[in-house]
């Protein structure tokens, strides 16, 4: 409705000069009586072209050409505020919409044609997945299926970080235990990883090799073992989370095709670049950041800018239309050093998106959780879905704004009853499959012909709730928020709820208890594809 509605304002403006490049506000109203829909158009409008605000209201609505069969009264409320009024016919056909959409209702094309690259997780491969990188991965998965419902061909992509001193380290770690495993003493460095995985990788290779690898170079095949086994662990973690990615970009890459000395040379080119104190500074001081900062170390080695600028390069040279990248909140201060670089040769980073996501801490009755010390001092991603189970996990990660610190309540999310969320919602979802399952046996099916029967106050709420859906998704698409979702789908459940106690199916008159069929009928298709965005399962029993 409220692209209808746009569309009206923008044939409005044609002859209403002072409407075009007005960015509209079209709100629902705390209250029925003020409407279904609210403009604030005069109000905005008054101080701009000193007039009274209700005089332009009653001036822009006699310039919008509305169809009757879709607002049968408009009218003009306190200061100014113009209010709309959907007409029964249009709110019972809601449902046939629905209906006949089905699995597609909510989509969009407003992006078709469009492609998108996501950037997750990109994990170093130096250990098993956190509930850190857990969230980063549930929520960049669900804003790539967000984009996908607006119309975009999305590619999910993980940056393979295989190069640089930690993986150095890992390699040595693991050379380390290897050692120890033939008996040697050694001294393992604290800053070393400890994680018993570690231990298990180099018996791997004990057994494997025996004791022929007792002068390997960390770097050979510790190094590689390693990095097969982690990458191989984290590929399950995301799977036992229903994450696939599309491409995969190796590091590595950046090195073996010259593009990180290219890049080098094209920052000299432009005088971006200095050497000091053996070293090459980047001049971001010049490019709006607070100070130069190093890309290439006095040893040689670049520092994590240089090779991360020219990966965004690559992004720009497959000719996206929208790249986002989801890091944590460690991230924060670091990447407009990148930002700022590629600004600086010229890219359009107004096509970048980066979302930061904060920390999760489990807990559980009030109580800091530490499931195991296994896998060193922290929780793995696959231990919380262990405890959890995926859906719970998911769903968990998506209903708080990604910006936030999250407090991952374990009980919560296991427990099966109407205090759970992501529960409440399935529950919602099977309930109607039991209805309609069990109504089949009476010889009843939903049906659309006599709609005009729905008009309890619960039946008009939970319909026009369903209209909101696409707008719901467009909404939470352009702001990147997938919170929104989970917020409309538990305003849903809980409508749909109270109308499950107060309107009766069986037993009522049989073309009343057809559409109310029908209603249910795409209650169900709405909670389907608003979890199948947050990557959660609707089942059709509990």
């Amino acid at each position: 409705m409220k692209r209808y509605l746009h569309s009206l304002f923008d044939k409005a403006s044609s002859r209403l000069d002072y409407l075009k490049d007005l960015t509209l506000h079209f709100e629902i109203p705390p209250n029925n009586d003020f409407g279904d829909l609210s403009c604030n158009a005069a109000l905005l409008l008054s101080k701009k072209l000193k007039r009274n605000p209700r005089t332009l209201a009653a001036e822009i609505l006699e310039n919008l050409e509305i169809d009757k069969n879709i607002i049968y009264k408009t009218e003009i409320a306190g200061p100014g505020f113009i209010n709309f009024f959907y007409t029964p016919a249009f709110v019972t056909g809601i449902i046939a919409e629905v209906l006949e959409k089905g699995d597609n209702y909510g989509r969009s094309n407003k992006f078709e044609g469009k492609r998108a690259n996501v950037e997750f997780v990109s994990a170093n491969p130096t250990g098993p997945l956190t509930v850190g990188h857990g969230r980063n991965a549930v929520c960049g998965d669900t804003v790539a299926n967000l984009l996908e419902w607006v119309g975009y061909k999305v590619d999910r992509e993980y940056y393979f970080n295989n190069a640089g001193r930690q993986m150095r380290v890992l390699g040595d770690s693991v050379r380390l235990r290897y050692l120890e495993l033939l008996g040697e003493e050694v001294q393992f460095p604290d800053e070393y990883y400890q994680g018993e995985y570690i231990k298990d990788i180099a018996e791997e290779i004990k057994n494997e090799f025996g004791a022929s690898l007792k002068n390997e170079p960390a770097e050979g095949k510790f190094k590689i073992k390693a990095e097969q086994e982690i990458f191989a662990d984290i590929e399950k973690s995301l799977i036992s989370i229903g994450i696939k990615f599309d491409l995969f970009f190796n590091e590595n890459l950046l090195y073996s095709d010259k593009k990180i000395e290219s890049l080098l040379g094209r920052f000299k080119e432009k005088n971006l670049s200095y050497e000091k104190d053996g070293a090459v500074w980047l001049k971001l001081s010049e490019l709006g950041n607070e100070q130069d900062k190093v890309i290439v170390k006095s040893t040689g080695e670049p520092t994590y800018r240089l090779p991360d600028i020219a990966y965004h390069i690559t992004k720009f040279e497959r000719n996206y239309d929208l790249i986002i990248d989801l890091f944590g909140s460690d991230h924060n201060a670091t990447y407009p050093d990148v930002v700022a670089g590629l600004q600086a040769l010229g890219y359009d980073t107004s096509k970048m998106k980066v979302l930061i996501h904060q920390f999760v801490t489990i807990v559980e009755n009030g109580e800091i959780v530490k499931m195991s010390t296994r896998k060193a001092n922290y929780i793995t991603l696959d231990e919380l879905v262990d405890e959890a189970k995926a859906d719970a996990v998911r769903y968990f990660f998506n209903m708080r704004n990604i910006s936030s610190h999250m407090n991952f309540d374990l009980a919560l999310a296991k427990k099966q009853s109407d205090e759970n969320p992501v529960f409440y919602l399935q529950y919602a979802h099977a309930r109607i499959c039991s209805i309609l399952k069990m109504v089949s046996e009476q010889n009843l099916v939903a049906s659309t012909a006599n709609l005009h029967l729905l008009s309890t106050d619960v039946e008009i709420q939970l319909i026009k709730k369903l209209h909101q859906f696409s707008e719901e998704i467009l909404n939470a698409a352009l702001q990147y928020e997938i919170h929104h979702i989970c917020v409309y789908l538990e305003e849903l459940a809980a409508i749909f709820h109270k109308f499950y106690t107060f309107c009766r199916i069986l037993g009522t008159e049989k073309d009343l208890a057809e559409a109310r069929l029908a209603l249910i009928g795409a209650v169900k298709i709405v909670i389907k594809n608003g979890l199948k965005i947050l990557g959660v399962n609707a089942p059709d029993k509990m």
